[in-house]
């Protein structure tokens, strides 16, 4: 997965070989990952949710189709729910959010459990205690916005010469090391965080401008 071009990069200013390039761009897009807690290309996760009082399982990520809706129970040997039981809303549509509606209300006199002299659907929901559901699909944008792939291209640029540090640098902080080249070859420093775990900025003020209208203000899960 890649936010920007081998050519965008270049044109913000990454030099070095295509591999060297590729790298820059994989470490602004995991770094607008972070900082957006969004996908920007579709891709396949399984995300376990809390279900709502009222059957509303909000998702974490844009959503692009749902293949599979089980609930999360002690014995972890809940079946997937059919279709019937539940429906997708997406925020790729003006005014709806990225969400699992489990059908409280309804039956299926085809599903054990759900028929409708067994309450229908809340009685099965109920009988399995249900409070979380594990749901797979395919999630994040169709194509990369173009704001975004410009602030992949200009972190990458960032990322790339903030690893090239002074002299000057080097000789206020003992945790680096530089070789007669001026490249940086040791950084001794605390723990970086979980490239999954939501970052308040990309280190770049630039990109972070270009990226604040995508930014995932109702992400309930870190890490999907």
């Amino acid at each position: 997965m890649a936010y920007c071009s081998e050519q965008q990069a270049r044109d913000a200013g990454v030099t070095g070989t295509s591999e060297e390039v590729a790298a820059w761009i994989a470490a602004a897009t995991e770094r607008i990952t972070r900082y957006t807690q969004q996908l920007f290309e579709p891709t396949t996760l399984v995300i376990v949710a809390d279900v709502a009082s009222d059957g509303l399982v909000l998702l974490p990520r844009r959503v692009r189709t749902i293949t599979s809706v089980t609930p999360v129970v002690a014995a972890d040997d809940a079946p997937s729910l059919p279709s019937s039981a539940w429906r997708v809303t997406s925020a790729d549509v003006l005014g709806a959010v990225d969400a699992v509606h489990l059908r409280w209300g309804g039956y299926d006199d085809l599903i054990v459990g759900a028929e409708s002299y067994n309450g229908g659907w809340r009685g099965l929901f109920e009988s399995w205690g249900l409070e979380q559901a594990r749901v797979v699909g395919e999630f994040g944008y169709a194509e990369v916005p173009f704001l975004v792939s410009k602030a992949c291209a200009i972190l990458a640029a960032h990322i790339q010469a903030g690893a090239a540090p002074s002299d000057a640098d080097a000789a206020q902080s003992p945790g680096l090391d530089v070789d007669d080249e001026g490249n940086n070859v040791r950084i001794e420093d605390d723990a970086p965080p979980s490239p999954d775990a939501p970052s308040s900025s990309t280190g770049s003020t630039q990109a972070d401008a270009l990226l604040v209208g995508f930014l995932n203000r109702i992400s309930l899960i870190g890490g999907v």
